[in-house]
Order: structure tokens, then C-alpha cells, then sequence
């Protein structure tokens, strides 16, 4: 397998939860900007924005909505956010109709871009020796969330990002063999469950060690657990809001 400092930093990713009191310097903050501008782009449209939170009253109300400590705590905090506003607009101002923007295959799109983002400026924060942690709980209370925000209709937070100066070093975490996830061709059928004897083994001694206190259990009883259980969340209501933005409107909602 090939080696170099970028593939180091991608195959020894740790989500980091605890961060030095200290915030980005500028150099570090306009070099992950010029980074998300220069991500890829489904044709052209540039459907993407980058919000840097610094009001620390508006960080507050989104680590409560996220129920997460260190959401919006030391370091620097960032929302990666689909963005068809920017886009309507040019077309309304030119003269033209919305066209396409509120469709599902448009927003598909802007998502695709948004997440491209999101990984771009991770390597980026990981060359640098910083640290990050995705939030994907900014979605856990999509409506308030909006709110604290103040999103312009067709827009949509996507993912949120903690950066800062690592304060810890916790252990990689073990991920499913390649023969599970990586495959040549075409997708394999023939899945048996009991094949993930092992990897559930090495999951369960991974938090064992981690938290013997805390204990939780191997891969496939946490598929099988809660995660996944038939229940209510405010995640729910994705979709519906989704469409109050304006977005995804060819899609029926029940």
C-alpha cells in the first residue's frame, strides 16, 4: 500500500472531542476558506456555504440543540450548509424563473457538493496537526436549529465541524473489514452475519478499553440496539422542513 503524510493523516483519523482553550489564527482560517472554495463542484453551481460561528450566545443555543459539551466549546466551530439561495437569486435578478432549484435531483446535488466540502476542509484541518469532530447533530432539532441560524429559504445545514488544537488522543477505532465494504465489480449478496464474529470481538474489547465503565457492545448489538429501533426523533421531520425551505419540492411528503 502506498504511504505519504496525506494517506497517514486520512488512515489514522481520530474524532477529537476535547480541544486546548485556543482558536484558529487567521493564516489557518483563510486557508481552510480558500480550501472549501476550491472543492469540487457538481457542474459548476457552486451550491455550497461555509458559516464560521463565533457569538458565543449562538453557540450556546447550538450545543444545547446538539446536547453535546463540546459543540461550540474551545476551538472554532463551522457549519457546511447546502445552499440553492445564492443561486435563485442570480436567476430571479437576471430576470429569470427559479427553474430547477427546488427540485430533488438539484438538491442532491448541493448535498453532494456540501459533503465534498466538508471532507476537503478535514484533510485540510488534519494536515495542519488540528483536530476536528463532525456534528452530525445539528440536524437533531432540524426546526430550531433553522432558527438559531437565521437560513434564508433554500438553504439547509448539512454537517457542523469542531476544529481546534487536539486536547487528547483516543484510540483509533476499529472499522468493518474490507471484504464487508469494498468490493469489485458488483455488490455481494451471499452477507452472513455470523462472518462478523471477530470484528464484533475487537469492537467490544475497543470500548472495553476506551470506557470500562461505560460499556457498549460489539457491532452488530449496537445495529440490532436503540440506534436503529423503531422511534420518534426530532430527525423526523427532515423532510418537512426541507420543503418549507423550498427545497426537494417534487418529492411527496407524507
Amino acid at each position: 500500500m502506498i504511504n505519504n503524510s496525506t494517506i497517514d493523516h486520512q488512515l489514522n483519523h481520530r474524532s477529537i472531542r476535547k480541544f486546548k482553550d485556543q482558536t484558529l489564527m487567521p493564516e489557518q482560517l483563510q486557508t481552510l476558506y480558500s480550501v472549501f472554495q476550491h472543492t469540487a463542484t457538481s457542474m459548476f453551481m457552486q451550491n455550497a456555504s461555509l458559516l464560521h460561528i463565533t457569538d458565543e450566545a449562538k453557540r450556546t443555543k447550538i450545543r444545547q440543540l446538539c446536547n453535546q459539551n463540546y459543540v461550540g466549546a474551545e476551538g472554532d466551530l463551522f457549519i457546511f450548509i447546502v445552499d440553492l439561495y445564492r443561486n435563485q437569486q442570480i436567476r430571479q435578478q437576471l430576470g429569470k424563473d427559479d427553474g430547477r432549484v427546488h427540485t430533488t435531483d438539484i438538491f442532491f446535488q448541493a448535498m453532494e457538493d456540501t459533503v465534498l466540502a466538508f471532507q476537503n476542509v478535514a484533510n485540510a484541518v488534519e494536515s495542519m496537526d488540528l483536530g476536528y469532530v463532525p456534528l452530525g447533530t445539528i440536524n437533531d432539532h432540524p426546526l430550531e436549529m433553522l432558527k438559531v441560524l437565521d437560513l434564508p429559504e433554500l438553504t439547509f445545514p448539512v454537517l457542523g465541524m469542531q476544529v481546534g488544537i487536539p486536547d487528547q488522543a483516543p484510540q483509533l477505532k476499529p472499522r468493518l473489514p474490507l471484504e464487508f465494504t469494498c468490493f469489485e465489480e458488483s455488490y455481494p449478496r451471499d452477507f452472513k452475519v455470523e462472518n462478523l464474529k471477530n470484528y464484533d470481538e475487537v469492537v467490544t474489547t475497543y470500548y472495553d478499553l476506551r470506557d470500562a465503565n461505560r460499556r457498549i457492545d460489539s457491532f452488530t448489538k449496537q445495529i440490532t440496539g436503540a440506534k436503529l429501533n423503531l422511534h420518534e426523533t426530532d430527525r423526523d421531520q427532515i423532510a418537512e422542513e426541507l420543503q418549507k425551505q423550498g427545497l426537494c419540492l417534487d418529492w411527496k411528503v407524507k
